[in-house]
């Protein structure tokens, strides 16, 4: 039997990426807290245009005490995994539970993990594979809202579209009355 509504996932190691892109590495050397937001801003803005589900990652392997978290936002779920878990344990757990006939995309530059994620069915995306897609994403909505912002300004004048001779008929019309 085929199963043909199949959900589509983009699973991000957080951290991988933040480190992988240079303006997001930048930004987490002062911070962190904003380097992840920013991550967040841009995952969602993708999986919006795209449809699919995102979820980030972030590890928490060597904070002290720390419980796993998740935290639903609009279009992604964004996980802190607890004291002791990596991220890359948390997604190939993750993808395991998830449907065969899902379409699973990791994004990471971590080899060992790619491995781990083609064995296990899903496809892996690299860091700057991501950023491409993600940037090509961004333009895309912009020149959208740009259309639409246009949409919105013209208008249609009557005059635009009239004969001049015409228009001068009825520019007489008017006055006379």
């Amino acid at each position: 039997m085929r199963r043909t509504n199949k959900n589509s996932y983009l699973i991000v190691d957080g951290y991988n990426i933040i480190n992988a892109w240079d303006d997001l590495k930048e930004i987490s050397k002062v911070d962190l807290e904003g380097a992840r937001e920013k991550l967040v801003h841009y995952i969602i803005e993708y999986a919006q245009y795209t449809g699919k589900k995102a979820i980030i990652v972030f590890d928490a392997y060597n904070v002290k005490n720390s419980r796993e978290k998740i935290e639903e936002r609009k279009y992604i779920t964004i996980v802190y995994t607890k004291e002791h878990q990596t991220a890359d344990s948390y997604i190939e757990k993750y993808i395991s539970s998830l449907s065969k006939y899902d379409d699973i995309e990791v994004a990471t530059s971590d080899y060992a993990e790619q491995q781990i994620i083609l064995g296990k069915g899903a496809s892996r995306i690299s860091a700057r594979e991501l950023k491409l897609y993600v940037d090509s994403a961004m333009v895309k909505i912009k020149e959208e809202q740009e259309k639409r912002q246009q949409q919105k300004i013209q208008r249609n004048f009557l005059e635009e579209r009239l004969d001049k001779d015409i228009l001068s008929k009825l520019e007489n019309i008017r006055r006379k009355h």
